[in-house]
């Protein structure tokens, strides 16, 4: 942007009052707060209910703004500044808007509606970018201030705009449609929403058409009150669920998509959307019918929709660890929204230190050189104190910036990454969504709960060692890592079984297995209840379905069809008596039906499920299925003439069945110091202590109660303490009322009165403590097994409860 004083002036129909009239403004600026504000900015001095910008145009002046757009020129500030005088301030900057735009001629498409706004836009940009330089509405600026806003974003490289325009009571969007100019116009779901400023139903719709009165084309689902008030020469490309449209569509749902057919005179095919709420189809409809007029092949809209992706809209401020303060915007990396996010930190910062983590910046208009000399520019002017640059192209554009570190993924920053690594400082996390900056917020997040698992490293190994002792050394060790490692955290589990070089390691969904991959994990990892909306993005990240049916295998073959992969492992899960998942001896014959000469998939092993492996009366049922185990296994891989791996043991089943190794053995609560047998369970060491701390200590009296429901009435005077842990962070509330107790100074303090949400009260009478002392949950003394017997349940449960807010420790001795 170069815009010479006097062409504002006529733009704006203003008066102008100043000392400077030969100079350009680059770019415009209504925030007082903004670092950006400099000798080029043109400063809106806008007024409201609640704000009056005239009142820091002298602070300004002082900051080295020179150019003000004002209703009056404020005391003191007659001859230290260019100003623009008009009546109302708001109007002005709509007609710099509407000028602006008329200097810029590519097409537009705007988008207005009830709902959905944001979501067609931002899908839209993701659509349509790769063939465009595209300029879009930051996050939801759509309103009279937003809109200007976002078209003075236009610069000479853009070639398409996608803007959104949102209005409360009529008359508004008469400003906004010479502001936006759009050839194409998109009308989203036109419910009952915001309708509060409008007399009637019908009005609303008839102000938000305004937008499209000289549109060539509007795209909309039919609908017959929007038809009546439709301007006879507006051209119309609609859709419609069933029925008469230029556009028929069809949907059937899955669990987790939805099968979109898509029928037109000429043509018929069918797209995949990865969601299935209602909303969101009629969005990602939308969204198509633009592909389609814009005449997009099949193909390139089937690979794009099946892409689309949730929308975050907003930008959150969360406490992040050593005294940092996050700002979270991990969804997008462009230039518009950069400015955003960096008037964001500026307006939320708690510290003068401020860290940006950055990745690649993309959807600019302007050339890498160009781009990322701007980019430079405002971390300058911001005050940046370090960039963490996270991508290739912003490690070789900023590298010469004094305290910048470059990353060219965000996996290599993760790996990098120290606890201490920030400390009382500002940090912005903005980046790409492809880039996955959510792990960043999740690492850099604060955790101050006082109650902690500490996970002990050394035993994990002895535990594992236990095992294997029991093994022929050519048997392989599978670990199951999945519900967050039983509890106690997959990811250091992971890394200590890497260093023990264990074969596999099981999750029990995709998702636990990509997070395992984002973190440097790689050791080969089973996926053991794989859901097929999943499947692409397993063999994105290199893991290995469990296949327990011929539906789930036909699933994945198609998968591995269209991502052209080859003899990709998968394992067979055969059900010879848990009855849970697997095949039958009855469905062997299709299964080999559909393996047989299939060369996309390879079968890497076979293996069942034990349901009775640690109870001694029902040894000849869990004898009965390894033999329908070795038969049917026996069966598979004669008739396909393979030799896989084969593992049918669990934990129990290595201690009591270790006859049946096969190949490989599973083992999984085991390795977290929990044994079935007694005299498996004494060979074990403690893996996880659950610690908290006392809050507060006071005496009761006698006839007083504790707790909810006055369930515990003293008898006698007692002191009890009160801990800050309670259901929420996974201890049941059964455990409670004299039936638990925790250890406070090697002494058993009974838990007195219920447990609550996120409190318990034990009672010390006899125990020498003070506030601030560790008291121990759970641990060696009492252990878990003792709590489940008490419970009436399996150690798993209590493992497996406790909340992800309490924080891991994870040592070595």
């Amino acid at each position: 942007m170069s815009i010479k004083i006097q062409d504002i002036v006529v733009a704006m129909h203003s008066k102008f009052e100043g000392i400077q009239p030969d100079m350009e403004i680059d770019n415009v600026s209504i925030d007082s707060r903004s670092l950006q504000n400099n000798t080029g900015t043109l400063f809106f001095a806008l007024t409201g209910q609640n704000r009056n910008g005239h009142q820091y145009i002298n602070d300004l002046i002082h900051k080295g703004v020179v150019n003000f757009v004002v209703n009056h020129i404020p005391t003191g500030a007659v001859g230290k500044a260019n100003f623009f005088i008009v009546d109302n301030t708001l109007k002005a900057l709509q007609d710099f808007a509407i000028y602006y735009r008329k200097l810029f001629s590519f097409p537009v498409i705007a988008i207005t509606g009830s709902s959905g706004k944001t979501v067609v836009k931002e899908w839209l940009n993701y659509l349509l970018s790769p063939d465009f330089n595209i300029i879009r509405s930051p996050k939801s600026y759509n309103s009279q201030v937003g809109v200007p806003l976002s078209i003075i974003g236009i610069n000479q490289k853009h070639n398409l705009g996608i803007f959104e325009a949102g209005i409360s009571i009529p008359g508004e969007m008469e400003h906004l449609e010479p502001i936006i100019r759009p050839e194409i116009g998109v009308l989203t779901n036109i419910g009952t929403a915001h309708e509060e400023g409008f007399t009637s139903h019908q009005e609303k719709i008839r102000e938000k058409l305004k937008l499209f009165k000289n549109a060539k084309l509007l795209i909309y689902q039919k609908n017959g009150d929007v038809a009546k008030e439709l301007d006879p020469n507006l051209k119309t490309f609609t859709w419609a669920f069933n029925e008469s449209a230029d556009v028929i569509m069809n949907t059937i749902k899955d669990t987790s998509s939805t099968n979109l057919t898509v029928i037109r005179p000429e043509e018929m095919f069918a797209v995949t959307l990865p969601f299935t709420d209602d909303a969101s189809i009629e969005n990602a409809i939308n969204s198509l019918m633009v592909l389609l007029h814009l005449n997009y092949k099949v193909d390139i809209i089937k690979e794009r929709m099946a892409g689309l992706y949730p929308i975050e809209m907003r930008l959150q401020v969360k406490n992040g660890s050593n005294g940092c303060t996050l700002i979270d915007d991990s969804y997008s990396s462009d230039y518009q929204s950069l400015k955003i996010a960096l008037d964001f930190l500026e307006q939320h910062k708690t510290h003068e230190k401020k860290t940006i983590i950055l990745s690649d910046v993309f959807q600019s208009g302007f050339e890498t050189e160009e781009l990322y000399d701007k980019v430079e520019k405002m971390l300058s002017g911001h005050k940046i104190s370090q960039v963490i640059g996270i991508g290739d192209t912003i490690s070789k554009q900023l590298a010469h910036l004094p305290n910048f570190y470059p990353y060219s993924t965000t996996q290599e920053f993760l790996t990098h990454y120290r606890a201490n690594a920030f400390e009382n400082e500002t940090v912005l996390i903005k980046g790409a969504r492809n880039f996955r900056f959510d792990e960043i917020v999740v690492f850099l997040e604060e955790k101050t709960h006082q109650t902690v698992l500490e996970i002990n490293l050394n035993a994990i190994t002895h535990n594992l060692n236990f095992y294997k002792s029991r093994l022929k050394p050519e048997t392989k060790i599978m670990v199951m890592v999945k519900a967050f490692g039983y509890g106690s955290g997959s990811y250091e589990i992971a890394k200590a079984l890497s260093h023990q070089k264990v074969d596999y390691l099981g999750v029990a969904v995709a998702d636990e297995g990509i997070a395992l991959r984002n973190a440097g994990i790689t050791i080969p990892i089973i996926v053991m209840n794989p859901e097929r909306s999943a499947f692409a993005a397993m063999a994105a990240y290199n893991l290995e379905p469990e296949v327990y049916s011929a539906k789930e295998l036909r699933a994945f073959i198609t998968v591995a069809q269209q991502k052209n992969l080859s003899n990709y492992p998968i394992h067979i899960k055969l059900d010879t008596g848990m009855h849970r998942l697997g095949f039958m001896e009855d469905q062997l014959a299709e299964l080999i039906e559909l393996l047989h000469n299939n060369n996309l998939v390879s079968v890497k092993s076979i293996f069942s499920h034990l349901s009775s492996s640690d109870v001694t009366d029902y040894r000849d049922f869990t004898l009965g299925q390894i033999a329908n185990f070795e038969k049917w296994s026996s069966h598979l891989m004669k008739e396909l003439e393979i030799n896989p791996i084969r593992h049918i043991l669990n934990t129990s089943g290595i201690y009591n069945f270790p006859e049946a190794q096969y190949n490989m053995v599973r083992l999984g609560i085991g390795l977290y110091g929990v044994g079935n047998d007694e005299e498996e369970y004494k060979c074990l060491a403690n893996v996880g202590t659950l610690k908290t701390v006392i809050l507060q200590i006071k005496d009761v009296d006698p006839g007083e109660s504790i707790g909810y429901s006055r369930r515990f009435i003293a008898k006698e005077k007692i002191r009890i303490a009160t801990l800050p842990i309670g259901y929420a962070d996974g201890i049941r509330r059964a455990w409670g009322n004299e039936k638990g107790y925790v250890t406070i100074n090697n002494k058993k303090a009974v838990i007195t009165g219920t447990i609550s949400m996120d409190m318990m009260m034990v009672d010390v009478t006899d125990i020498d403590c003070k506030e601030g002392d560790s008291a121990v949950i759970f641990g060696k003394n009492p252990s878990v097994v003792e709590m489940a017997q008490v419970l009436g349940t399996i150690p798993y449960e209590i493992l497996t409860s406790i909340s992800q807010r309490v924080k891991r420790i994870f040592y070595k001795e």
